[in-house]
């Protein structure tokens, strides 16, 4: 008999607090950033609101995975995560769901955005040479990392990493997909090693003289020139940088975004807290919290190691068509043996 009164008890307290919980302003975001900035971020919303913000942080591929596995029992309301192949990966796995916002199709670009995701931050792709080793007029578009006199020049991480897929994706956007799997053997043909590690050390190893030439997110660049350590000044002096493809198509460029999920309990929270990210003074934490661009036009993040980088031509290719591609050029680039 004591057993059972502290059963219903226990089930009596459990039903009170859901129903606490359940009257409380929330949302619940899984999120694959981590910044220090991005405190003031979640805060400033709490503040402007009432709403609280419960906060899983992890890895990618491991949120996607448990959100899957959560199903209809899911407490998320929002997917966090960088890069469009990413996204598109939880899209297709039918995990977000459509959005409509007059506030969102009016700040965030066209280009910039889907039915289901919207990108909050931009980053671009460059080309990265060891100013000793290779000269720049050598490697001003990302075709030109395929030609032979860079043979045992290139050092590269992982094709099967989204960053590369996406500008893999890019490049059969713009020439086709028999010209860039052409393209990435002979970018395999010139590499100095097997690919490994992140793009930091790509550019550690260029800068050593490993290599003569990298690809690089620009925030990988951006954290060494505000770095204070002087080994990290060391790589800076060694590296140029080049904008590839300025005469043609344009630098690819790539997002941190955001989608609501398809069984999010705190849908209108969601939807607000998108909103909220695309302010001016949101767009300025989400996007200095990695050393990126704002997508809002009338938004300033000043950021002095981005500066120092200078300016550029952006691919135009919209970031929606660019996700759907990255299939094809993990395919591609197996077939390359660019592993």
């Amino acid at each position: 008999m004591h057993r059972r009164q502290l059963l219903c008890i226990s089930l009596t307290l459990a039903g009170l607090s859901g129903a606490a919980v359940a009257n409380e302003a929330v949302l619940n975001i899984y999120s694959a950033r981590h910044y220090q900035t991005d405190e003031a971020l979640y805060a400033n919303f709490t503040k402007q609101t009432g709403i609280k913000i419960n906060r899983l942080d992890g890895k990618e591929d491991e949120l996607v995975e448990r959100i899957r596995n959560e199903g209809k029992a899911s407490p998320a309301d929002l997917l966090i995560t960088v890069d469009a192949a990413r996204l598109e990966v939880a899209d297709n796995l039918g995990l977000f769901q459509p959005v409509k916002s007059a506030v969102l199709e009016a700040r965030v670009p066209a280009g910039l955005r889907t039915p289901t995701w919207f990108a909050f931050s931009t980053r671009a792709r460059v080309i990265v040479h060891n100013k000793a080793d290779v000269k720049a007029e050598w490697v001003q578009t990302y075709e030109d990392l395929a030609d032979p006199r860079l043979k045992g020049q290139v050092c590269m991480r992982s094709g099967a990493h989204p960053y590369n897929l996406s500008l893999g994706a890019a490049l059969i956007a713009h020439n086709g997909e028999a010209k860039t799997e052409a393209w990435a053997k002979g970018l395999v043909a010139n590499f100095a090693r097997a690919p490994k590690g992140g793009d930091t050390d790509q550019l550690r190893a260029v800068a050593a003289g490993e290599c003569g030439v990298t690809i690089s997110n620009t925030y990988y660049l951006a954290r060494l020139l505000r770095s204070t350590k002087p080994e990290d000044q060391q790589v800076v002096k060694a590296l140029g940088v080049v904008w590839p493809n300025q005469k043609t198509w344009g630098t690819h460029v790539n997002v941190s975004g955001a989608g609501v999920l398809k069984h999010a309990p705190n849908r209108q929270a969601a939807v607000k807290f998108l909103e909220y990210l695309a302010s001016d003074e949101a767009q300025a934490y989400f996007a200095n919290g990695n050393n990126e661009w704002p997508v809002v036009k009338s938004a300033v993040a000043a950021n002095p190691a981005l500066d120092a980088l200078g300016s550029f031509k952006p691919d135009a290719l919209p970031i929606g068509d660019l996700a759907k591609t990255t299939a094809n050029a993990q395919k591609v680039f197996d077939r390359a043996g660019w592993k």
